[in-house]
């Protein structure tokens, strides 16, 4: 495989997200929304998060520790927990907007549009502002990276982009949201650790090819010496 193609099949889909999200709208009072533009991060994200989540389980693909398998693991419950998340509190709430705006009485939607906003378990606001599915996935993904970055350092991976991996993560925790600055922040942050892991490994693996190729020049050399005496033997 290609060095570059390697290295973008786990930076593509979190650098994607990551700018998608500096786009997320705040939102304050809903019928206020840039609705298109709503619709359009949110349709957006729904393979984004799935996509991002395989990007960083294949960083530990080749990997058979603990780790390896919690960072999956992890990834998993990320990517179904908050694709959930965001159908329900993203794409469900946008349309729902759209038809009160359309209708003309947008007041009459409101309550309606309240019962999935605050909804404890699939809610943009959550009635703590930790709606269930999205904090399970908030957490699942930093649990899911902390794992891979134990795993990598255990693989040989220098500390700086372990740790870069480990800590973008918390980005989404700490500001409890994936739109600027918090998904930005997080997803940025882990495509730019995973690009660096990724280029680890393949300057690694050509030192590996090199030392095995110097290694083998000598041998090749003698079987070379030792044949061509045969040869001039075998004309006469």
């Amino acid at each position: 495989m290609r060095p570059w193609l390697a290295i973008a099949m786990v930076v593509a889909a979190p650098l994607v997200l990551a700018i998608v999200e500096i786009f997320h709208p705040h939102p304050h009072d809903l019928f206020d929304l840039d609705v298109d533009r709503w619709m359009f991060v949110h349709y957006a994200q729904i393979p984004l998060f799935p996509l991002s989540a395989l990007s960083m389980a294949m960083l530990v693909r080749d990997r058979t520790d603990w780790a390896a398998w919690l960072c999956k693991a992890g990834m998993f419950v990320f990517a179904v927990a908050f694709t959930t998340f965001d159908t329900a509190a993203g794409l469900v709430i946008g349309l729902l907007v759209k038809g009160a705006l359309a209708s003309g009485d947008p007041e009459s939607w409101r309550d309606m549009i309240d019962a999935l906003w605050f909804d404890p378990v699939l809610g943009g606001k959550g009635f703590t502002d930790a709606p269930l599915m999205g904090l399970i996935g908030r957490l699942s993904l930093s649990f899911g990276a902390v794992a891979g970055a134990i795993s990598l350092k255990r693989a040989g991976h220098g500390w700086l982009p372990v740790l870069l991996l480990a800590a973008a993560s918390f980005g989404i925790n700490v500001f409890k949201s994936h739109s600027w600055p918090g998904g930005p922040l997080t997803f940025g942050g882990m495509a730019l650790a995973a690009g660096w892991i990724r280029w680890q490994a393949l300057r690694r693996e050509a030192r590996a090819v090199a030392s095995v190729q110097v290694a083998s020049a000598p041998v090749d050399a003698s079987v070379k010496a030792v044949a061509e005496p045969r040869d001039r033997v075998g004309v006469r």
